[in-house]
């Protein structure tokens, strides 16, 4: 199995290339859901996953809906400012997903209150005028830890 990123409705192309090398780079598995702010073929999001995309297994859901009916039953983590649990905190398994929303709004909030539980978040300021980190980024810093948690298999 593998660790599964998922980005609901991503909106700026380098930041899903940015996401797809590092899926690419560790073994993990790349989940797109629609609508997306751009086209898969798009330049910038081609050029910020370099030559990479052949290494990666993407997935692209029409709507988040018929992502979670598909992926029903299986352990999801959702990142959010507002989340519940550090996300060190949280004992990562092989085959978990870990969702993150777009780089404007987040994770629909629906969605975040019906699994509280499973929120994860990124310390950071209290200033509110800092909102969030980057996506790539945030993305990286949980992927990474979930594979540290893992013993970083099949990485050497």
């Amino acid at each position: 199995m593998a660790l599964h990123i998922v980005l609901v409705e991503p909106e700026i192309p380098p930041n899903t290339g940015n996401i797809a090398r590092s899926c690419a780079i560790t073994g993990s598995e790349l989940h797109l859901v629609r609508p997306l702010g751009f086209s898969i073929d798009d330049k910038s999001l081609k050029r910020a996953g370099l030559d990479y995309w052949p290494y990666v297994k993407v997935h692209v859901h029409d709507d988040l809906d018929s992502f979670m009916k598909e992926n029903e039953g299986r352990r999801m983590f959702f990142a959010t400012t507002k989340g519940a649990r550090n996300y060190s905190e949280v004992e990562y398994k092989d085959g978990d997903m870990i969702l993150f929303g777009r780089e404007t709004r987040g994770l629909p909030k629906e969605l975040i209150s019906r699994n509280i539980d499973r929120t994860i978040r990124i310390p950071m300021s209290s200033d509110t005028r800092l909102r969030s980190l980057n996506l790539s980024n945030s993305a990286a810093i949980v992927l990474y830890e979930a594979l540290r948690q893992l013993g970083f298999p099949g990485l050497k």
